[in-house]
């Protein structure tokens, strides 16, 4: 079996490790909620979560509102009182502030006998928005656009938002006053901290009576595939503490520690930085990220590496990543790519494609970020050419 199949078979059980549907049923099976529950769901995994939720829950709902990224909802999620909506990501436009204007309207005109339930992922900070007074689109699109260019920390960037928003920093739950709650997070933030999930339209408030609790994390995806690789014969490393900084930097540390490891593979959970020029090319961290890494590999070294989002989208693409390894640079050369100039023009994507080491899952259920998977193989089984794809 190739490296690159192993590698994806490990990817593929970490994304079903931390998928909405099976995460939300697990979470609510042991729960005895009041009846009848009004449910929201937010965020590029809302879909998938809601599913989750019915599964456990059936009847005793009696509402749904879920709010997903285009592209990223699920036909099988209809029915009386289910609204399934689709909004921009990563950037958002006037369809940003209809759908947040509809959630913050929904959650105060809740029922007296309804019982709340919110399951949020990551994307919700583009895809429902309500402004403070004196704030515009405009200044949101350019605070959005400033810190992609700028490399921003999903933190630093979420604070940001909060200063414009009524919803964002904890708004939702202000709406809900004291009103019992409970908010389900699949986290794609350092600490899986409530306050930063979404921008935290769940954060907490000062007397809120909201039950919070994280039902997925890069941890467990991180987990999933050192468990993958053990059934396959494979001892992986797994990094403890998530990866950040900039993606060239994390490529550089991550090819070191793998030439280094004893173990036959690597991998690490987290997320990497890109500060991206006004004008650029094709591609998203985990594409620059990869290609970085594949700048670094010696001829012939035995190495193949991974570098993916788990919500299967890097930026604005519909790449989830690539996968690099020694030959990737030549294959792309071969093809007719500057891979120097798509390196530092940030058109990796391009330069991927020409080498055939795109890997591409379509949504996936999930968004715990990104996954960095590294493995140790002969050179000859790690070929192998083609769009990579999730089994």
């Amino acid at each position: 079996m190739s490296a690159r199949h192993t590698i994806l078979e490990m990817f593929d059980a970490a994304l079903r490790a931390v998928h909405g549907r099976a995460c939300v049923e697990r979470a609510l099976r042991g729960k005895t909620l009041p009846a009848p529950i009004d449910v929201f769901a937010i965020g590029k995994a809302a879909s998938a979560m809601a599913l989750g939720a019915r599964d456990a829950l059936g009847e005793r709902i009696r509402r749904m509102l879920v709010i997903t990224k285009l592209g990223h909802s699920d036909p099988g999620l209809a029915g009386d009182g289910i609204v399934q909506l689709e909004g921009p990501h990563p950037m958002p436009d006037a369809r940003s502030l209809e759908l947040g204007e509809m959630l913050a309207t929904r959650v105060r005109g809740l029922a007296p006998d309804r019982f709340p339930l919110f399951l949020v992922s990551g994307g919700s900070s583009s895809l429902v928005e309500s402004l403070r007074d004196g704030a515009s689109l405009d200044q949101l699109r350019a605070l959005n656009a400033r810190g992609l260019e700028s490399g921003w920390s999903i933190a630093a960037l979420n604070a940001e938002r909060a200063r414009l928003s009524r919803i964002k920093g904890g708004g939702i739950a202000r709406l809900l006053g004291a009103r019992p709650a409970l908010a389900l997070f699949i986290s794609d933030v350092p600490d899986e901290d409530p306050e930063v999930i979404g921008s935290g339209l769940l954060g907490r408030g000062s007397d809120d009576e909201v039950a919070r609790e994280i039902v997925a994390n890069v941890g467990a995806a991180v987990a999933a595939v050192a468990a993958a690789g053990r059934a396959r014969g494979l001892t992986l490393e797994a990094r403890a503490t998530r990866f950040d900084g900039e993606a060239i930097d994390v490529a550089h540390e991550f090819v070191t520690a793998l030439r280094e490891s004893p173990a036959h593979g690597l991998v690490w959970g987290g997320e990497s930085t890109v500060k991206l020029p006004a004008r650029h090319g094709r591609g998203g961290r985990n594409t620059h990220l990869a290609l970085a890494a594949a700048q670094l590999l010696r001829a012939g070294e035995p190495l193949t590496i991974l570098a993916a989002g788990t919500d299967g989208t890097d930026g604005p693409g519909e790449d989830a990543g690539a996968m690099v390894d020694a030959g990737t640079v030549e294959r792309a050369e071969l093809a007719g790519c500057d891979v120097e100039r798509a390196f530092r023009e940030f058109d990796s994507g391009t330069a991927l494609e020409m080498s055939e080491d795109l890997v591409h899952t379509g949504p996936t259920g999930t968004n715990v970020g990104d996954l960095l998977i590294g493995i140790r193989y002969s050179a000859s089984s790690s070929r192998g050419l083609g769009p990579s794809r999730v089994l």
